[in-house]
């Protein structure tokens, strides 16, 4: 396998925070940054091809359970924010 070199560039995303909480334990699970993590599931989505395993599917919804994460592809888009 090949490596490429890149430029990174930090940035200051808002995202939800449970759904955070999750990506951050998956990052955790799969040994990867959470940088790692995103950008993996953004090439693979990229090329419209799934980014993980029926284990790691099965890994995010127990990750989902524990931090309170109901979201799901229908609430993209949809999401409003709170005053808080």
């Amino acid at each position: 396998m090949t490596t490429k070199t890149v430029s990174r560039t930090q940035t200051g995303v808002r995202i939800e925070s449970s759904l955070l909480k999750v990506l951050k334990g998956l990052a955790e699970y799969t040994d990867l940054s959470l940088g790692d993590l995103l950008e993996g599931i953004v090439l693979h989505s990229f090329e419209g091809k799934a980014p993980f395993s029926p284990e790691t599917l099965s890994a995010i919804k127990q990750l989902k359970r524990v931090y309170g994460c109901d979201l799901t592809a229908a609430d993209s888009h949809r999401l409003k924010e709170n005053g808080g």
